[in-house]
């Protein structure tokens, strides 16, 4: 079992958008930067007026680590990629990587990446997949219709 996030009244907008396949960001309206972790006021000029936006769901890899060891009291899913990525629209987010063999050859740093949902639990967890590989999974998504 992985673990499954807790929804809180500030994060249950990134959260809704994640039910409906999207990634959600904050944006602020005074000097127009997104950003991410949610938060009621702008990191970059303390603006309250801020709003939810549709981020592209496409990123970069900016750095990763390796984990092998599973945490006390989960199953153990052979080592996975604990990714900081870069969003199109400019912030980072912590994730994990998906659809790739978890090994530093296979993960350069700047490949491209698209976000993917999990479902767990009554959540869908935003995980990314290097972009060539989310777009063979589409077009055979596609195909099979």
């Amino acid at each position: 079992m992985k673990p499954t996030p807790k929804p809180t009244p500030e994060t249950q907008p990134f959260w809704d958008g994640t039910a409906a396949g999207e990634l959600r960001i904050q944006r602020c309206h005074a000097c127009e930067r997104h950003y991410f972790y949610p938060r009621p006021s702008c990191p970059h000029c303390g603006s309250a007026d801020v709003a939810w936006v549709r981020a592209s769901g496409r990123a970069t890899l900016y750095s990763y680590v390796i984990n092998h060891r599973p945490a006390p009291g989960f199953e153990d899913d052979g080592p996975y990629a604990i990714a900081v990525v870069e969003l199109e629209e400019g912030v980072r987010m912590m994730t994990n990587l998906v659809g790739v063999e978890n090994v530093p050859e296979r993960l350069p740093l700047d490949m491209e990446l698209r976000v993917v949902f999990e479902r767990r639990g009554d959540v869908h967890v935003p995980l990314f997949t290097p972009a060539a590989e989310a777009a063979e999974a589409a077009e055979a998504a596609e195909a099979a219709r």
